[in-house]
């Protein structure tokens, strides 16, 4: 309820900022309209509301302000327009911020000055009284006296002048407002348009960023779709106005040729024309109907010809033709040739029949012929009066109609297709991009449970609240990423607790193994650690980058314990015998590394292949290999052998020489660094020789951990 109410009294301020916009710009228009002055002041609502309240708004005060001032000057309708452009440019100019510098709205006012002029002019000019207007200004006049420049020119010149000083006090005005708002409250007005978290510019390109793989948006296809649409609705309406007027004007002149026609029939003698059509010039009632046609004719303003024919069989006879003295070619050939246009109705005319009005001529002089016959007291046919009316300028008419009429819807147009942009993004684009563009992040960075976390937030603090099916949408998509986050850290706490018993059993079967050797005490405890030293070393140092990864550190580290659990199936005698053992009795030894490789290839295969058994196997079976090809069971040699296991064997080497066994003492930490290095290239990975030494620090912590005896 809350955010409902927040948007609706958004939605009544931004109404009641057009309408105080309109307001303010009807109240100057209207003063300077009665003053006489050529200064309009109508923009100045139109620029402050487009600088505070956006750009939905300032269309919205352009298009209303013409419409009511075309209430006291008609003229006003046919700027709506333009003024709406002009809304749009500061609209854009203070999302910019560029009002910040003061040289940057002189440049402005200069552009607005230009455009709102010149567009202004010629819209004046060409399709109002221009010509005229310009005429009677003193300014122009002086202008053109002083420039030596046409009427045209000086009336554009002085179109520019006026307009810059109309923009230089109306864009004063509005961006004094400006400055004296609140930046608060100017943040709140434009927090407003938004049905979510409002989005500033770096965000707002990311988002375009993003959307700019796509093949179709849906800001350009709801776009297209309005244009389309308007434009159809523009062009059908427009056509049947025009259509209608026409066939009005068409069969408006057609009647008042036929009353004219009829007219003339009331008021001459059937017997008078017949003498006429029998004998021409020569009869004494020629020039006294004569004269009475053309007096008849000039008292209808849209007759353009009127003429007297006489039908016959092959070709018709011109008995009078009003206005040929003037054009008619009528007067050189007395004979009405029968043309296509003609021959349908010829023979109706014959019979003295009313036929249709037939159209002809060309587009520049198109006419519309009226047929009336002329009959005796016997019902015959004397002759036919023809009257021509021009619809040639209604065509002219036409083409006015359509620009005037394109500037009228033009205004009307452009407030629609601002407003569908604008809801648009603010319902559509932006809220479905957003949630877009949060659900890839939330799939591409993995399922680290502070990502999880931080993802689920971002989602969340979009605040989309749109009140349709796209509400739904986020909220649904805002308990899905909650919940998934929370089965994340369900599942981590249950995968975790899992680790911990499979590290207690590792545990525990590796002390198995060694409580049976007297001599290798804490050597699994020990061994560990140094393997953790030497794989985290690697990491730091950028060595084998493709293989190591947390994963694998983890693997190592876990299955460290269990490099020795052959020995399980070494008989004790060899296991713990003091001295040095017969070349057969180290072929036994030697054996437990095939044996713990079997070992942890059945228990792979029963647990269906756990990772970290996959290293445990390759520590126990080769962590005796050299890097030379000399050690056992297989002569591996050099990055053939395992990773894991030639980290193993400096570890378990160190360990060995560092501790007591019952064989030898424990050799001194020197020593037993000069047989590792002494060593590196031959038994050990120089990699791992390398990392393990500058670790030396941390190798000497376990020592003394674990030797203090």
């Amino acid at each position: 309820m809350k955010r409902k109410f927040l948007a609706n009294s958004i939605l009544m301020q931004r109404v009641l900022f057009a309408m105080a916009g309109v307001v303010i710009n009807v109240l100057m228009a209207f003063l300077m309209n009665l003053l006489g002055l050529h200064l309009f002041l109508d923009t100045i609502g139109t620029i402050a509301v487009s600088a505070v309240g956006g750009l939905f708004s300032g269309i919205l005060t352009a298009v209303g302000t013409n419409a009511v001032c075309a209430l006291f000057n008609v003229n006003y309708i046919y700027f709506g327009f333009l003024n709406a452009l002009v809304a749009i440019l500061v609209a854009i100019f203070v999302r910019k911020r560029l009002y910040k510098k003061i040289w940057l709205i002189g440049v402005f006012i200069t552009f607005l000055a230009l455009f709102s002029g010149s567009v202004g002019c010629l819209i004046s000019w060409f399709l109002m009284d221009g010509a005229i207007v310009a005429k009677n200004t003193d300014a122009t006049n002086v202008i053109s006296a002083a420039t030596g420049l046409g009427m045209f020119w000086s009336y554009f010149i002085y179109n520019i002048l006026i307009n810059l000083l109309d923009k230089i006090i109306s864009v004063t005005i509005a961006f004094l407002i400006l400055k004296l708002l609140p930046d608060s409250i100017l943040k709140e007005i434009e927090k407003g348009s938004w049905k979510q978290r409002p989005l500033n510019e770096e965000e707002i390109r990311t988002l375009n960023e993003w959307g700019k793989g796509l093949r179709h948006t849906m800001r350009v296809r709801t776009t297209l779709i309005i244009l389309v649409t308007s434009s159809v609705l523009v062009v059908v309406t427009a056509w049947s106005g025009v259509r209608l007027y026409f066939e009005k004007s068409k069969e408006s002149k057609t009647i008042d040729a036929l009353n004219c026609l009829k007219l003339v029939t009331e008021m001459t003698d059937p017997e008078e024309i017949k003498s006429i059509v029998q004998s021409g010039t020569s009869s004494e009632y020629y020039d006294p109907v004569k004269n009475l046609l053309q007096q008849i004719t000039n008292s209808y303003g849209s007759i353009e010809d009127l003429y007297m024919v006489k039908f016959d069989l092959n070709q018709g006879r011109i008995i009078y033709d009003i206005r040929s003295a003037y054009s008619s070619p009528r007067e050189k050939n007395s004979i009405y040739t029968y043309d296509e246009k003609i021959e349908p109705y010829l023979e109706r005319l014959l019979n003295g029949e009313l036929i249709s009005p037939i159209e002809h001529g060309t587009i520049k002089s198109w006419m519309r012929s009226v047929f009336y016959p002329i009959k005796d007291i016997d019902g015959e046919c004397i002759c036919y009066l023809i009257a021509d009316v021009s619809v040639t300028y209604v065509a002219d008419y036409m083409q006015d109609f359509i620009i005037r009429s394109i500037l009228i819807l033009l205004g009307f147009f452009i407030l629609v297709l601002a407003n569908n942009m604008w809801y648009t993004n603010t319902l559509m684009v932006y809220p479905i991009r957003s949630m877009a563009k949060c659900v890839d992040e939330f799939s591409d960075y993995g399922y680290e449970q502070d990502e999880l976390d931080k993802n689920v937030k971002k989602i969340r603090a979009l605040d989309i609240r749109t009140e349709d099916e796209l509400e739904k949408l986020y909220d649904s998509i805002c308990r899905m990423t909650l919940n998934l986050s929370e089965q994340m850290r369900d599942l981590r706490r249950l995968s975790d607790a899992t680790a911990k018993m499979q590290d207690g059993l590792i545990i525990t079967m590796a002390d198995m193994v060694e409580k049976r050797d007297s001599d290798t005490g804490q050597h699994i405890q020990k061994t560990a650690l140094y393997v953790k030293i030497i794989v985290e070393g690697l990491q730091k140092k950028g060595y084998y980058a493709s293989k190591i990864n947390s994963k694998f550190i983890s693997d190592v580290v876990r299955s460290a314990p269990l490099h020795d659990i052959g020995k399980i199936n070494i008989p004790d005698g060899i296991l713990n015998k003091p001295g040095k053992l017969t070349p057969e009795e180290f072929e036994i030894m030697k054996t437990h590394t095939t044996a713990g490789k079997k070992i942890m290839e059945d228990a792979i295969s029963t647990v269906q292949g756990e990772n970290y058994l996959k290293e445990a196997r390759n520590m126990a079976a080769y962590h005796h290999e050299r890097w030379d090809g000399k050690g056992y069971p297989e002569g591996l040699h050099g990055e053939v052998i395992p990773l894991s296991a030639r980290i193993m064997a400096v570890a378990d080497v160190f360990d060995a020489l560092t501790s007591p066994r019952v064989y030898k003492e424990a050799f001194p930490l020197e020593k037993a660094l000069s047989i590792i290095t002494e060593e590196s290239g031959k038994q050990f990975d120089p990699k791992c020789v390398e990392v393990f030494l500058e670790a030396l620090p941390e190798v000497k912590v376990v020592l003394k951990k674990y030797n203090r005896a």
